[in-house]
């Protein structure tokens, strides 16, 4: 198969705005804001009334402020990403809390930032929440509250007819893709060391800061295959325009949690029964379906499953 030349892939993948992020690794780096985006905010997008019982249990620098301001990485489409005037973030996450702040009452400040600065942003009091399709953890429950909300799992990808033979359980000598941070680097740390193990050659890991870029060097050719949160490698495949195809089957499915302070247990806790709300009123499923991820959709909604 013919390879697209790569300023073209750099600039299909930039002018989709692809991304991706959800992580294992607790990596509180002090990295900047994505891209220089700036901050956005944006108000309730439902009807749904405000719930005072839920709004009593704000912590009282949101009550006083009526805005929550949210750490995420804008590069992880179509979880959270940046729309076409390169300052609003938007994707299901957006469109689900906000949905949910509005039972509260108040609204949601998006502040884009690098993945691996946001919960070190959250526990230094910088950002109220973290959303950006964190995958809750033992080592984050350790500094975080985290609030289930989404499963998902791994997803590779390979240019369409998969050229070079990728096979996910031998990619021994191979050049992928990663973004920085994410239990797909864990992974694929992991599997190069069975590698070397086994006296083969390591997997070449190319990481980079957002998946967007990660999606770039696929569709360029830089690396043979990349791995991301499945309902964000599936979107990319079909924002590519027939250039990727996913390949095999996601693996090691996981909840995805919203990220707040150790302390604000009552907060956590009624970001749960929100969510309960929302799923009952099918405002809920209805975020996700916006974006063709509601396969990932869950009931079980709590705080440090």
């Amino acid at each position: 198969m013919s390879r697209r030349p790569l300023s073209v892939a750099v600039a299909l993948a930039a002018t989709l705005g692809l991304a991706a992020c959800g992580s294992n690794s607790l990596d509180t780096g002090s990295g900047s804001g994505g891209g220089g985006a700036a901050t956005t905010g944006s108000g309730p997008t439902t009807t749904a009334a405000v719930d005072s019982a839920l709004a009593a249990k704000l912590p009282a620098s949101i009550k006083s402020a009526g805005v929550i301001k949210v750490g995420t990485d804008a590069t992880y489409a179509p979880n959270e990403f940046l729309g076409g005037d390169g300052k609003t973030v938007q994707g299901m996450d957006v469109d689900l809390f906000d949905a949910v702040a509005a039972r509260f009452g108040v609204k949601v400040e998006w502040q884009p930032a690098s993945f691996d600065s946001i919960i070190l942003g959250v526990t230094g009091g910088k950002y109220d929440m973290g959303i950006s399709s964190f995958s809750i953890t033992d080592e984050r429950k350790k500094q975080v509250n985290m609030v289930s909300y989404y499963t998902a799992g791994t997803q590779w990808v390979t240019q369409t007819g998969n050229p070079k033979k990728v096979n996910a359980d031998d990619a021994c000598g191979l050049t992928i893709g990663v973004q920085k941070a994410t239990t797909q680097q864990d992974d694929l740390t992991a599997r190069s060391k069975k590698c070397t193990d086994a006296g083969k050659p390591a997997i070449n890991l190319v990481v980079q800061e957002g998946q967007d870029q990660v999606t770039a060097d696929l569709v360029g050719g830089k690396t043979v295959a990349m791995a991301a949160d499945s309902p964000v490698a599936l979107y990319a495949v079909k924002q590519t325009s027939g250039a990727l195809e996913a390949l095999g089957e996601a693996y090691d499915s996981a909840p995805y949690g919203w990220v707040v302070p150790k302390d604000q247990t009552d907060f956590a806790q009624a970001l749960v029964d929100a969510l309960k709300a929302a799923d009952s009123d099918g405002s809920y499923k209805a975020a996700l379906s916006k974006w063709g991820v509601e396969k990932g959709a869950i009931t079980d909604f709590a705080v440090n499953p």
